[in-house]
């Protein structure tokens, strides 16, 4: 009758431990990409260069709207490698 499959207290702590890691992780990724963000940020806009500052809001903003840690750091490291490829 229940919904959900009965776990054992094993299972539960494993499954526990992995969100609460995983929520950790998520965390520290988004606070080191957000000091990345704001340095380019801060660089585009006393520059003047738009890619730089584009790439700094976009790092400040993306890991809001990412649920995973895999896909956080994947877009991360290409928004931080945008500047040094493209130059206007």
């Amino acid at each position: 009758m229940w919904p959900h499959k009965p776990v054992s207290t094993s299972e539960f702590i494993t499954l526990k431990a992995t969100k609460t890691m995983d929520s950790a992780s998520l965390l520290l990724w988004s606070v080191l990409f957000g000091g990345i963000g704001t340095g380019y940020f801060i660089y585009g806009k006393k520059q003047r260069a738009i890619v730089p500052l584009c790439t700094g809001i976009a790092l400040l903003v993306f890991p809001y709207f990412v649920p995973t840690v895999t896909l956080l750091v994947l877009v991360g490291v290409v928004l931080v490698a945008i500047p040094y490829f493209i130059r206007l």
